[in-house]
């Protein structure tokens, strides 16, 4: 089975930074994509950065020029840095990666448990 495993969330202050951590273990062949999505309080879950396993990543705007997404293959984990962090930014963060158990298989997505980041004023 596999399981994602999310550290790294906490309470600043706006202007602060954080590093987001997310590793995937358990019975893996390969995994393609990772990545961060959000979902604050009666917003909708959205991608915050996506990181391939050629290196093609993406943001949302709204983070473009603070957050950068980054991965280690050989350790199964992609971190998330955030910097000039603001209120805004304060949800339950996501990991996501797709993953092959067995060789020949499709990937399937696998989800983190989430990690509250919470931005004061």
């Amino acid at each position: 089975q596999v399981q994602l495993v999310e550290s790294g969330g906490g309470l600043v202050q706006a202007g602060g930074s954080l590093r987001l951590s997310c590793v995937a273990s358990g019975l893996i062949f390969s995994i393609n994509s990772m990545g961060w999505y959000r979902q604050a309080p009666g917003k909708q879950r959205e991608l915050v950065a996506g990181i391939t396993t050629g290196g093609r990543i993406n943001y949302v705007d709204s983070v473009k020029g603070r957050f950068t997404i980054s991965r280690e293959n050989a350790k199964n984990t992609v971190y998330l840095q955030m910097s000039s962090l603001k209120p805004e930014d304060t949800a339950v963060y996501y990991c996501n990666a797709e993953i092959n158990t067995t060789p020949g298989s499709y990937e399937y997505d696998y989800w983190g448990q989430g990690t509250q980041v919470t931005v004061s004023s």
